[in-house]
C-alpha cells in the first residue's frame, strides 16, 4: 500500500510517499519516510485526525507530523480584529 508522510513549516512542507505492507502503522510509515526522529513534533494525525504511533494506516492515507502552535488561535484572531477596527 502507498502512504504519504507530510511535515509542514511556515512557508514550506516536505512530503514523502512510501510503500508499506498491509499491516503497517503510523510508526512504520514514519520509519520508511525517514521522519521518525524529526524534532519539534508534538503529535501525529492521519488526514487531520489525531493518531498514535500504533494507529493502523490504510492505502492512500496521509500521515501528518504536527508541530506545537506558535500562537493561541483566539489571541491571533483578537489581534487581527483589533487591527482591522483601527484601520477602518
Amino acid at each position: 500500500m502507498r502512504v504519504e508522510v507530510l511535515m509542514a513549516w511556515p512557508g514550506r512542507f516536505e512530503s514523502v510517499r512510501v510503500e508499506l505492507p498491509g499491516d503497517s502503522r503510523v510508526a512504520d510509515a514514519l520509519d520508511a519516510a525517514g521522519m521518525r526522529q524529526v524534532e519539534s513534533v508534538c503529535a501525529y494525525a492521519v488526514f487531520g485526525t489525531v493518531a498514535s504511533l500504533d494507529t493502523p494506516v490504510q492505502d492512500g492515507d496521509r500521515v501528518e507530523l504536527l508541530r506545537p502552535l506558535q500562537a493561541d488561535p483566539k489571541d491571533a484572531r483578537r489581534r487581527r480584529a483589533e487591527r482591522r477596527s483601527k484601520a477602518g
